[in-house]
């Protein structure tokens, strides 16, 4: 049997259901862009890395405005949420050259949300078979690319 060691991922998988603050406010408060993953702040969202991705270059797109449903987003803030997306897709399509894109929310846990107070878009680039047999059978991923790397230039990208 082959193993495929992501000690990275044991954290998150420890300490997922403890978490007792919102990880996006904490990201907002602590000062430190580059630590907390945030590539771009506008108007009334931020866009910050997924620090667990599905693929590189995951982003996420969230209001400041700490608010769990769609329906009490104000609409200057869901207008800009889409420009950032529109934006986002056009840095990572000069970034990584992808086959195609998911772009969504998850609002609430049934719904598959992991933060389900603080409601965010997903923006993923995809590719033909980046969903392997490691990621179907064993429920593990593979980045091909450090999260330091993805965000400098992921932020070099968004850059005005």
């Amino acid at each position: 049997m082959d193993y495929l060691w992501t000690p990275w991922r044991y954290r998150y998988i420890t300490t997922a259901d403890k978490v007792t603050e919102c990880i996006f406010c904490a990201a907002l408060g602590a000062g430190d862009d580059a630590q907390t993953l945030i590539v771009l702040r506008a108007k009334k969202n931020f866009v910050i890395l997924n620090r667990y991705p599905y693929t590189s270059g995951h982003l996420l797109i969230v209001p400041y405005a700490h608010l769990a449903m769609l329906s009490d987003v104000d609409p200057e803030t869901l207008s800009e949420m889409i420009s950032i997306a529109q934006r986002a897709q056009k840095a990572l399509e000069s970034l990584y050259h992808p086959h195609g894109y998911n772009l969504g929310m998850n609002l609430g846990r049934a719904a598959g949300a992991g933060i389900a107070d603080h409601l965010h878009m997903h923006v993923l680039p995809r590719w033909f078979g980046d969903a392997s047999f490691i990621s179907t059978v064993s429920e593990t991923r593979v980045e091909p690319e450090d999260l330091s790397v993805t965000y400098d230039r992921v932020r070099r990208a968004l850059a005005p």
